[in-house]
C-alpha cells in the first residue's frame, strides 16, 4: 500500500515563521546544553549553584506559563511571541555579564520570562494560521527543521567553545541573542497576522477564561495522558541516559553525546516519511505506539547494563533510535490534537495547558530519575518508567471512544 501523498505546499506565511523558529533553534542548540558547564565551570559557581539555577529557571516557566495564554488570547500570538523573544534574547545576552550567584538568579529570571512567552504562543500562531487538516504536517515539520536547528548548533558550539576560555561562550551567547533577534525581523514582516484577539465563538461567554478551559473534560483526559507519557519519556531522557551510559555502562561523556546525535539524526531523517504514514490514521491509537515505542526503548537501554561493552553501544544506540521514531508521531499528534480542540478565543490558553504540562513533566521526570539512579536503583527505575509508558499506552487506547473521528485524525469513521 503506498503511503498517501502530503497535502498541499505549506503556505508562505507558514513558512517564514518555520524558518524564524529554525534559526532560533540553531541559537538555542549553541548554548542550553552548555548552561551549567558556563555557570558552574567557566563562570565558577559550581555544579550545585549552577543546578539551582537551571532548576529555578524551570519553575518561574511553570508559574508564569498559565499568564501566556491570557496575553495570547488578549493580544494575539505574534505580539507576545515577539515580546518573549526579545526578553529572552535580551537575556541571553546578559548571561555573558553573570559574575556572581546574585546575577546568575537575576539574569536566569529574564530568560525564563522570555522563554515562558516563545513556545507557547508560536504553536498558538501556528494553529490560528493552519487548518485542521495541515496542523498535524506543519507541527511535525516544526519537530523536524527544531531538531535540526539544534543539531547544527550543537555542531557550532563544539567547534567554538573552550572551558579554559570565556570569550568563547561569550560569542556563543551573543550569537544566541542574534539569532532571537533575527526571528523577530522575521516575525515582523507579518503585518496584521496574528494580532489581536480572536473572534469568540458564537455563545460563548464575554468572560471566557480558564475555566471554560478546565471544563473541556477531552482536554484533561488528553493532558493527564500526556503528563504520564511525558513524566516516563522526554522528562526521563534528560537525566536517565546519560546516567545508564556513563554511570552503569562506564562508557565515556561522549557517548552521551553521540547518543543523542543518533536521536536528533533519526528525527531529521524519518520525520516528513513518518508524517506520510499517519495521515488519516488514529492519533489515539498512534499515541498508544509511541507509548510502546518508548517503553521498548528503556527495555533496550536497561539491558544495555548487562551487556558486552561492544553491545552495550549497540543497544544505547538502537535504544535513543526507537525513542527517536516515537518523538517523531508524537511531535505531529498532541499539538495539532490540541489546537483541533481549542476554540479560537481561547486558543492561548489551551496551548499554555499543553507547555504546563511538558514543563511540570520536565521537572518530574528528571526528580525521579535522579532519586532513584542517585540510589544505585537502576532495576526499579526502568520497570518504572516502563510501566508509566504503557499505563499512558492504555490512556491513550480509552481516548479513542472520547474523540470525534476529525479529532482523532480519522479519514472516516471507519478510519485505521
Amino acid at each position: 500500500m503506498t503511503a498517501p501523498p502530503l497535502a498541499d505546499p505549506i503556505s508562505p506565511v507558514v513558512r517564514r515563521i518555520l524558518l524564524g523558529n529554525t534559526l532560533s533553534a540553531i541559537g538555542s542548540g549553541m548554548t542550553v546544553p552548555l548552561l551549567i558547564v558556563y555557570l558552574g565551570q567557566v563562570r565558577g559557581l559550581g555544579t550545585g549553584i549552577a543546578g539551582l539555577v537551571v532548576a529555578y529557571m524551570a519553575v518561574v516557566s511553570l508559574v508564569v506559563m498559565p499568564a501566556t495564554g491570557i496575553v495570547v488570547d488578549r493580544f494575539g500570538p505574534r505580539p507576545a511571541l515577539i515580546g518573549g523573544l526579545l526578553t529572552e534574547a535580551v537575556g541571553v545576552a546578559l548571561l555573558t555579564q553573570v559574575e556572581s550567584t546574585a546575577t546568575a538568579f537575576a539574569v536566569a529570571t529574564v530568560v525564563s520570562l522570555g522563554a515562558s512567552f516563545t513556545w507557547s504562543p508560536q504553536s498558538a500562531l501556528l494553529g490560528r494560521l493552519t487548518t485542521t487538516e495541515e496542523r498535524q504536517r506543519v507541527f511535525g515539520i516544526q519537530f523536524m527543521l527544531l531538531n535540526l536547528g539544534i543539531g547544527i548548533g550543537g555542531i557550532v558550539a563544539a567547534l567554538v567553545v573552550d572551558v579554559t576560555s570565556t570569550s568563547t561562550f561569550t560569542i556563543l551567547y551573543v550569537a544566541d541573542a542574534l539569532t532571537y533577534l533575527l526571528y523577530v525581523g522575521v516575525l515582523l514582516t507579518l503585518r496584521g497576522i496574528g494580532v489581536g484577539p480572536a473572534p469568540a465563538v458564537e455563545g460563548a461567554p464575554e468572560d471566557a477564561g480558564y475555566r471554560d478551559v478546565l471544563r473541556d473534560r477531552v482536554l484533561l483526559r488528553i493532558a493527564i495522558l500526556a503528563l504520564v507519557l511525558l513524566t516516563c519519556g522526554y522528562g526521563s531522557l534528560e537525566v536517565g541516559m546519560p546516567v545508564i551510559i556513563t554511570v552503569v555502562n562506564g562508557l565515556p561523556v561522549s557517548w552521551v553525546a553521540i547518543a543523542f546525535t543518533v536521536n536528533t539524526g533519526t528525527i531529521v531523517v524519518m520525520q516528513l516519511g513518518v508524517l506520510r504514514l499517519i495521515r488519516g490514521r488514529s492519533r489515539s491509537r498512534l499515541m498508544a505506539l509511541v507509548a510502546v515505542l518508548w517503553a521498548l526503548s528503556w527495555l533496550i537501554l536497561g539491558a544495555s547494563g548487562l551487556l558486552p561493552v561492544a553491545l552495550a553501544i549497540v543497544a544505547i544506540c538502537l535504544s535513543t533510535l526507537v525513542f527517536a521514531v516515537g518523538e517523531t508521531l508524537w511531535a505531529p499528534i498532541m499539538p495539532a490534537i490540541v489546537n483541533d480542540l481549542a476554540p479560537d478565543h481561547l486558543r492561548g490558553r489551551y496551548n499554555s495547558v499543553q507547555s504546563l504540562v511538558w514543563g511540570i513533566s520536565g521537572a518530574l521526570g528528571p526528580g525521579l530519575a535522579g532519586l532513584l539512579l542517585g540510589a544505585g536503583l537502576v532495576g526499579l527505575w526502568i520497570p518504572l518508567v516502563v510501566v508509566g509508558c504503557l499505563g499512558a499506552g492504555v490512556l491513550a487506547l480509552g481516548l479513542r471512544s472520547h474523540l470525534t473521528p476529525a479529532l482523532d485524525g480519522r479519514a472516516g469513521d471507519a478510519g485505521p
